[in-house]
């Protein structure tokens, strides 16, 4: 349904080679008042050729396409002129997830289910949250990114970590057991980059919540140890601790940690947000405050901004990315908003901190 731009409206670009589903997202898009379509078309190229002399405020972006896929789309328009991009795939080909954990580094916002058609039980959430992200991600100020024709994945070299005065002394975090994260809308790229600088030897297991798309959480692992020095998996249940590891939440469970084990939960039908930061948090707090990290990181929403204060108030030192750095600054701004962080930082001091525990302990 296309329809008239009154100036204030996003202008979204379809980027999408299945004309069924291109028209039902024209659907989705028209009937929402806030949402505009500029642009459909049937190819990365296309959308490459369409940007050049159009401004979409944001593109809805397929990854399996002819004569350019969404990989090669994404890559050159954030190296021309760059436009939040989502990715939205429909494909559980574990090929096709990596390709779009690969947009993801190449600058894509975020990767998306696309919506199930209508009648599906789950049809109006997976609307919802679709739309959602269309209206907060078109806000969001893009760089440009570098275009190379080599391959992208490659190991990040560690740099020598530099603290300042603006930073926490790291003697506060060096009598600790464990770090947990709580992230979403740009996760991967920002943990990529504040990981960077460990490895193996670091002295305390890693414990990551991130928002993602079912489905895609194992090919966020197998990106990330694939760049990464320090070992990388999804967390399984009564499995022990290892430092040096970093363990992420499955699918459908909520994770917590007993007696130096981790402790997965089924989630229960209809819970909001699983696996959730709030569920991990209260966990910690109960079993394992004075010798925990916390760290809130980039995301949309509110998911653990309470939680890492009763955290912090239990005896964890607590950290919130600062909004600069942050692709969405939801999730960190309501943490500091509650009072819930020692300090706020940027990712590179992030990953100084990370490096010098590592260096000291």
């Amino acid at each position: 349904m296309l329809k008239k731009n009154d100036g204030n409206m996003i202008k979204i670009l379809i980027v999408e080679d299945s004309v069924t589903v291109s028209r039902y997202l024209e659907f989705i898009f028209g009937n929402d008042p806030e949402i505009v379509i500029i642009g459909s078309v049937l190819n990365g190229k296309q959308a490459v050729d369409f940007v050049k002399k159009n401004k979409p405020d944001i593109i809805s972006m397929d990854i399996d396409m002819p004569i350019m896929n969404g990989l090669e789309a994404t890559k050159i328009i954030m190296s021309e002129n760059p436009i939040p991009i989502i990715i939205a795939t429909a494909s559980r080909n574990a090929g096709n997830i990596h390709t779009s954990m690969e947009a993801l580094a190449a600058g894509a916002l975020s990767v998306i289910q696309k919506p199930y058609g209508i009648g599906h039980p789950l049809e109006a959430t997976r609307t919802a949250r679709l739309l959602s992200m269309i209206k907060t991600l078109s806000k969001v100020k893009v760089v440009t990114r570098k275009y190379s024709k080599t391959k992208s994945i490659r190991k990040i070299a560690s740099a020598k970590p530099a603290i300042n005065d603006t930073m926490p002394p790291v003697t506060k975090l060096l009598n600790r057991k464990l770090v947990a994260i709580g992230i979403s809308s740009g996760g991967p790229q920002v943990l990529a980059k504040i990981f960077s600088g460990i490895s193996e030897n670091f002295p305390y297991p890693i414990l990551i919540v991130q928002h993602i798309t079912e489905g895609f959480i194992n090919s966020m692992v197998s990106w990330l140890n694939s760049i990464l020095s320090i070992p990388v998996k999804v967390a399984a249940h009564n499995e022990m601790l290892l430092s040096g590891h970093i363990y992420f939440a499955p699918d459908k469970y909520q994770m917590g940690v007993k007696f130096n084990k981790i402790e997965l939960r089924k989630c229960e039908p209809k819970t909001p947000i699983c696996p959730s930061v709030k569920y991990l948090f209260n966990n910690l707090a109960q079993h394992s405050g004075k010798n925990t990290i916390a760290m809130i990181l980039t995301g949309m929403g509110s998911d653990g901004s309470k939680e890492i204060k009763t955290l912090k108030n239990a005896g964890a030192f607590t950290i919130a990315q600062d909004e600069e750095s942050s692709l969405v600054h939801g999730m960190p701004g309501e943490a500091i908003k509650n009072d819930g962080v020692d300090y706020v930082l940027n990712t590179n001091q992030i990953k100084d901190i990370l490096a010098h525990i590592e260096k000291y302990k």
